[in-house]
């Protein structure tokens, strides 16, 4: 069951949604409207599922930074989430499809317990001017069926994650 603003409201209040920084007016309908923060990592050579990849870092300026088809950037949401009694899932939304720019397609679901900066996939169709803390796509809640664990307790490989974070496939892989 996804949660509606009133729900979403009411638990940030209680503490069990975090959201830092935390704007009521970014709550909409039955999502939190979230931002891309000031960080990019760009790769434009080949990758290796089994070797960790290089990234250019890049800092995205207040007049904006051109994104170019044919690359990997991997970014950040300036706000962080977490919630210990809601999964999360994280989508961009229908302003930035239009516009061409697909983010975070393959791992929307962030477990119970998650409590992270959201590292973000981004491709774009055509060339475009992102710029920081520009509405980004939206993020929901829903709440869990049965026994409940938490994902931080778990131990695993992305409970780390406080910014950017590359793939840790390979670490499977070797």
């Amino acid at each position: 069951m996804i949660l509606t603003r009133q729900a979403i409201v009411s638990a940030v209040g209680s503490g069990d949604i975090v959201i830092e920084p935390f704007q009521q007016e970014r709550v909409s309908p039955n999502a939190y409207d979230w931002r891309l923060g000031e960080q990019l990592w760009m790769c434009d050579g080949e990758l290796d599922a089994a070797v960790p990849a290089e990234f250019a870092q890049l800092t995205i300026p207040p007049e904006g930074l051109l994104l170019h088809p044919g690359r990997l950037y991997l970014g950040v949401t300036f706000e962080r989430t977490h919630s210990e009694k809601f999964a999360q899932m994280i989508n961009g939304d229908r302003s930035l499809g239009a516009l061409g720019i697909w983010v975070h397609v393959s791992a929307p679901l962030g477990h119970m317990g998650h409590a992270i900066r959201w590292t973000l996939e981004i491709r774009v169709a055509r060339p475009i001017l992102v710029y920081p803390r520009m509405t980004f796509g939206k993020i929901i809640f829903v709440a869990g069926f049965g026994d409940q664990a938490s994902y931080q307790q778990m131990g695993r490989k992305y409970t780390r994650t406080a910014g950017i974070d590359h793939s840790r496939l390979f670490e499977e892989l070797n």
